[in-house]
């Protein structure tokens, strides 16, 4: 079993940062994708960015330029710089992990990390 866990998520003001990490942890791990995900009250699910197994990083719209999405193979870590945070950022910040899990390929999940954009 692939374990997925989230930390960095918090409060802060309008116009801040904010610093997330996701680690997966397992037996022999072979990391494709990573990315987050996030979900607003009352909204869907949406994509935020990407970070490829060849290190191709893909945005939403509402987030380019402002959110820098990152990976560490060698610690099997995946992070996300969010600046110039909005309230419009308020979401609950999901981490999905690509991975082959000895001959199995699956997508793992963490848990979610609350951010809070608020003054």
């Amino acid at each position: 079993q692939v374990q997925v866990e989230e930390s960095g998520g918090g409060l802060v003001q309008p116009g801040g940062s904010l610093r997330l990490s996701c680690s997966a942890s397992g037996s022999s791990l072979s990391i494709g994708d990573m990315g987050w995900h996030r979900q607003g009250p009352g909204k869907q699910r949406e994509l935020v960015a990407v970070v490829t197994n060849g290190q191709t990083q893909l945005y939403a719209d509402s987030v380019k330029g402002r959110f820098t999405v990152s990976r560490d193979d060698a610690k099997n870590t995946l992070y996300l710089q969010m600046d110039s945070l909005k309230p419009e950022d308020t979401a609950v910040y999901y981490c999905a992990v690509d991975s082959f899990v000895g001959r199995g390929f699956s997508r793992f999940w963490g848990q979610g990390t609350q951010v809070t954009v608020s003054s």
